[in-house]
């Protein structure tokens, strides 16, 4: 986001339940907090304009960064997704401690965590009474243990918001896809909703249906989700004993999801969308002036996975890359869900804390100081004197400038205290009367004449513009170039960044991890098949997509005979490329690059919608010099093929 030149609101009268965290907010604006009212309209207000915000939506808003947890049987299996037949008895974290796990996140400026209390697998993190498939049955604590209460707790200490994922898919239930089943998971959130506090998400994972042990039959069960769970009545099922909880993510829920996994969201990235069925297309970008109130939660892992694995110590995303993540969620009005995944201790591992630490200390920094403070400010037009220009300044979210009606592109100009640079600008409009900005532009009077900064579409919760150098200016203006109705400005902030200490990447320790730094591509279909070593999971080898008798194949030389125990797959998490990833492989070896024999092959289970790393053993051990890996088929249908990683370990992964 480098620039130069660039439903109604629901009076429930609930309050806001939001504490304030312990550690500065500076990047985030005033927050609502305990006992606050709703705003009320101000006498003379403008008219509210198209879709708006629900209270509850209103304060999710506000929190704008909050952290993901995947900590369950996956742990302990290797596994992204388990099938379902896995035993409680595996999991057994020896140093499990949830104050440190949620330290981490609040260190890296995290409000809130979002804990996975059952994943696709329906191993179950609190004693449930309506499965034998839960925490009360595993060797933790000698099935005393409650992984969900001890994370609530660990938040109400450290004063961070709690909310909970529940899959809605469950591949070990006897009932799935069946009507006994919904009973269950209906009754699985009314145990989650009614035990554990106040939450301020629920989180339903779009994953569903598919093969699974389901009580031992071992076969594939297909549903109509939207049918099947009802999901009007489930939303509201949350919402009867949790009014002020989100839901994430299908139709009528309170959120949706931004598309992808990489931690992208569209420039512009609209709150509302249509009152249709979710594309990825629309919920990147969301649409203008959509008729439902439905803003993106912008989600990725610190890791290539969701769940923790060894192998992918050495591959935790940078500080440098979370600022990327936190200007294209928060600095596009959405806001930024950061997983971190506990490893088998039960513990944030050390790298992915410096890197948090790193992070999280350049953000409160880069925001501690707003030098548009002191500012004097003025405008082409004011409503009066409750919307005085003024208002932009007040540090009040409440309160904002604007312009009577029919005036629909007005200027702002702050006039600034002298010699201060800044790099960063925050916007914000009040959102309660909704999104009511189309386009703007940013000007700087730097040696007297104005230059622009900064033009973009839509301004929403926040726009963080970030210039690629400091500029010094006498006076920064703010035009609204398009709009259907009057503005209603609630923020203009100025600030100069402040670059995230550098973290150095850490050394494996997994001796089954062999290392790719000494292999070569000699051969591939298509070009940039070095990508596949680089250990970045955010490039790819993309080609053209197999065919009948015209696979993808690429082979490597590792250098040396090296002993083989199995290979790695990583696919790339890119979506709406025109690119999949395949659905199969097949893996050869070979001591002189002439004569080949088969070492594993098969289908990549889940790997269309779980990008995630696939560890794939073979059959036996086998030496050689040379691998040659080939795709016959995508996982969908597309143009192109996708593949960002591949790696080799020589007794399988670390247990």
């Amino acid at each position: 986001m480098t620039d130069i030149s660039r439903r109604s609101l629901i009076a429930t009268g609930l309050a806001a339940p939001l504490a304030a965290c312990a550690t500065p907010r500076a990047a985030l604006s005033p927050a609502p907090v305990a006992g606050e009212p709703l705003p009320t309209a101000a006498r003379g207000a403008p008219a509210p304009f198209g879709a708006l915000p629900s209270w509850r939506q209103t304060v999710w808003h506000r929190r704008e960064a909050y952290a993901f947890i995947h900590f369950s049987i996956n742990t302990f299996t290797d596994k992204e997704w388990g099938f379902g037949d896995e035993s409680p008895s595996l999991f057994n974290p020896t140093d499990f401690n949830a104050d440190q796990i949620v330290a981490a996140a609040k260190t890296g400026g995290m409000h809130g965590i979002v804990l996975t209390a059952k994943h696709h697998d329906g191993f179950c993190l609190w004693p449930t009474k309506l499965t034998e498939h839960c925490v009360r049955n595993s060797p933790y604590k000698d099935g005393k243990g409650d992984i969900v209460r001890e994370f609530e707790q660990a938040c109400r200490r450290q004063n961070m918001a709690f909310g909970l994922y529940l899959s809605p898919w469950d591949r070990n239930h006897p009932d799935y896809g069946r009507p006994a089943y919904v009973d269950y998971f209906r009754g699985q959130i009314v145990e989650l909703c009614t035990q554990y506090g106040e939450l301020f998400e629920f989180w339903f994972d779009g994953a569903n249906g598919g093969d699974g042990y389901y009580g031992g039959a071992r076969e594939t069960r297909r549903i109509d989700a939207p049918a099947y769970y009802d999901w009007p009545t489930t939303i509201a099922l949350v919402h009867r004993h949790q009014p002020m909880a989100c839901t994430f993510d299908p139709m009528g829920s309170d959120i949706r999801w931004i598309g992808n996994e990489e931690g992208h969201a569209g420039d512009p990235c609209w709150p509302t969308m249509p009152a249709a069925p979710y594309t990825q297309e629309n919920g990147n970008s969301g649409v203008r002036g959509g008729a439902l109130w439905w803003p993106a939660e912008t989600n990725t892992s610190i890791r290539p996975g969701w769940f923790y694995h060894s192998d992918e110590d050495a591959r935790v995303k940078s500080p440098e890359r979370l600022m990327q993540f936190f200007d294209e969620s928060v600095g596009r009005g959405t806001n930024m869900h950061l997983n971190l995944p506990p490893d088998r201790r039960g513990q944030i591992h050390p790298h992915d804390v410096a890197v948090l630490t790193a992070f999280g200390n350049a953000v409160r920094a880069s925001f501690a100081t707003d030098l548009a403070q002191g500012a004097v400010a003025s405008a082409s037009h004011e409503r009066g004197p409750d919307f005085a220009a003024a208002k932009v300044l007040d540090g009040d979210w409440r309160t904002y400038w604007s312009a009577p009606d029919g005036v629909t592109t007005p200027e702002l100009v702050l006039d600034l205290p002298p010699g201060e640079a800044f790099d960063l600008i925050r916007l914000e409009e009040y959102l309660p009367l909704g999104v009511r900005v189309t386009r703007f532009a940013v000007d700087a009077e730097i040696d007297g004449g104005w230059r622009q900064l900064a033009e973009h579409a839509c301004i929403g919760q926040s726009r963080i513009i970030r210039l690629p150098q400091p500029v010094t200016a006498r006076r920064v203006r703010l035009r609204i170039t398009e709009a259907p109705v009057c503005p209603a400005i609630s923020r203009v902030a100025l600030f100069r960044s402040v670059a995230p200490v550098p973290v150095p990447p850490p050394v494996s320790r997994d001796p089954s991890l062999l290392s790719t730094a000494s292999w070569k591509v000699i051969e591939a279909s298509g070009p940039n098949a070095e990508r596949l070593l680089d250990g970045d999971p955010g490039t790819s080898w993309v080609v053209a997509a197999p065919t009948p008798g015209a696979p993808a194949r690429v082979v490597f030389d590792m250098g040396t005979a090296q002993m083989l125990a199995g290979i790695s797959i990583t696919p790339s998490r890119a979506v709406m490329n025109g690119a999949s990833p395949p659905r199969g492989f097949v893996a050869e070896t070979s001591s002189d690059g002439k004569n080949w024999t088969l070492a594993a092959g098969g289908e990549l289970p889940n790997i269309a919608y779980a990008r995630s790393t696939q560890r794939l053993a073979f059959a036996r051990p086998v030496q050689a010099r040379f691998l040659r890996l080939q795709f016959d088929e995508l996982a969908v249908p597309a143009a192109r093929l996708a593949v960002a990683g591949v790696g080799a370990f020589t007794t399988g992964p670390a247990a």
